[in-house]
């Protein structure tokens, strides 16, 4: 059903995580202008969690979809990227906790290659969408889940 992911998780250790079913986000790579590797990111609006901060297009998975369809329908919802404009290339689980109740939660990062820097719309979740060259992205204040997985996902980019 549609939105039936909505909904924060609780660990054991406390932290709230979004997604009843877990989370995904959509990391999307295309070389810029000057041929360097750049990634689309979502400045995130200040009244959402973690607001302010830099992280990938994403959230909650819905009972019947897989991370993949969940990160890739995220990015259209978020910055109005067609699923016809990406190809999937990698799919890696970058975080996961113990839930309050049993089960756990965890988010999906869906690594994904563009032919060049698409055009995107930003909707009420982003105060700003913007390609940043790979090297740059610790420039940025970044989203302290996007953050701790950065270097494994920067790892994996360059392998591909």
């Amino acid at each position: 059903m549609r939105g039936d992911g909505d909904g924060w998780v609780v660990s054991e250790s406390g932290s709230r995580h979004w997604g009843r079913h877990g989370a995904a986000g959509l990391l999307l790579r295309a070389p810029g202008p000057d041929g360097r590797a750049a990634v689309l990111l979502q400045h995130r609006a200040p009244w959402s969690h973690q607001g302010g901060t830099w992280g990938l297009p994403g959230g909650a998975l819905d009972s019947h979809e897989t991370p993949e369809q969940a990160a890739v329908r995220e990015a259209n919802e978020e910055a109005g990227l067609s699923a016809e404009a990406l190809r999937v290339r990698v799919t890696l689980v970058t975080a996961q906790v113990a839930a309050i109740g049993g089960g756990s939660w965890s988010y999906t990062t869906v690594i994904a290659d563009a032919d060049g820097l698409l055009d995107t719309i930003a909707n009420r979740e982003s105060d700003e969408l913007r390609w940043v060259a790979v090297d740059d992205i610790t420039d940025l204040p970044l989203h302290p889940g996007f953050a701790a997985s950065w270097p494994q996902l920067r790892a994996v980019i360059a392998e591909l």
